[in-house]
Order: C-alpha cells, then sequence, then structure tokens
C-alpha cells in the first residue's frame, strides 16, 4: 500500500548538500587566490617603502658634501635640522607592510649610524626574480628579512694634496 510519499523524496535534501559542497570548495579556492594576492599587494609595498628608506638616507649622507654621516636615527630623516630651515627626507616613518611592525633597523659596524632597513617577516617571498638594479641582491632570497634596503656610501676619498688612509 502507499504511504502517500513520493519515491523521490531526500533527492532535494541531497541536491542541496552538494550545492552547499560545491559552494564552499569555491569560496575555499577564491580565499586561497585572495591571499596570495593581497601578499602580492603587500611585496610591492615592501619594495616600495624600502626604496623610500634607502633613498632618504642617502638624501641624508648627501646633504652636507663637506661632512657626510649617516642619520643615528630615522627621527632624524624626518627632521633634519642641520640647515636653518628643516629639511625632510622622509615624509613619515612607514611601517613593515609583511608585519604590521617597525622595521628592523640595520646599522654600520661602528653603530654610529642607519645604513637600511629590513623586515623582520620569516615569511617566503613569491617574487624571486626580475628585480630593478638596486634590488637585485634580492633574487633567490629565503625571506622577506633577506631584503636589505642599504644605502652604500661611497668609499671615502682624501682632499687633494693629503695622503690616503
Amino acid at each position: 500500500m502507499p504511504s502517500g510519499k513520493s519515491a523521490q523524496s531526500g533527492f532535494t535534501y541531497l541536491y542541496v548538500l552538494m550545492l552547499i559542497a560545491l559552494i564552499g570548495m569555491g569560496l575555499g579556492a577564491a580565499g586561497s587566490v585572495w591571499r596570495t594576492e593581497a601578499q602580492r599587494a603587500r611585496e610591492a609595498e615592501l619594495l616600495h617603502i624600502g626604496g623610500q628608506y634607502r633613498q632618504a638616507i642617502r638624501s641624508y649622507y648627501e646633504l652636507d658634501p663637506a661632512q657626510p654621516r649617516l642619520p643615528r636615527s630615522l627621527d632624524e630623516l624626518l627632521e633634519d635640522d642641520r640647515r636653518p630651515d628643516i629639511v625632510r627626507h622622509l615624509r613619515r616613518a612607514w611601517r613593515d607592510p609583511m608585519t604590521g611592525d617597525e622595521f628592523a633597523l640595520i646599522r654600520t659596524p661602528d653603530t654610529q649610524g642607519i645604513v637600511g632597513v629590513a623586515s623582520r617577516s620569516t615569511e617566503r617571498p613569491f617574487k624571486k626574480a626580475g628585480f630593478t638594479p638596486a634590488n637585485e641582491a634580492f633574487s633567490g632570497a629565503a625571506s622577506y628579512a633577506d631584503w636589505r634596503f642599504v644605502f652604500i656610501p661611497p668609499a671615502s676619498t682624501p682632499p687633494p694634496g693629503q695622503p690616503s688612509p
């Protein structure tokens, strides 16, 4: 005797469950793509900001050709008072886009000045090649911490008529 239920009951429920599973897999794949794109954008931002720090240190060093020196703190890059009017080599102190924290400062061996900055992130970079000539040393780096944005002062030459050290 028929019970009044059709033989197809429950198929709609299975169809909805499969549809939810497919939507979940699609959202998982989209999330993975979004995460990758966000990391690539932060990489590009790190390259830009690191270049800004390198340029600011170079500008600070070259401001007084008679007595070139490196900045002792990031505050000196923000407000350089070696001239009558304040010179701003860096517009603002940026944070590391990879960690959200402050950059690690790279100092000279005698700790008298800052020559560069580096990220503290130990993540592996996506970008492995195709860097600008200033960043060519970043090729094949194992982590973002290996991307060191350093200004190397030119070798000091003695004034004419004086022996070299």
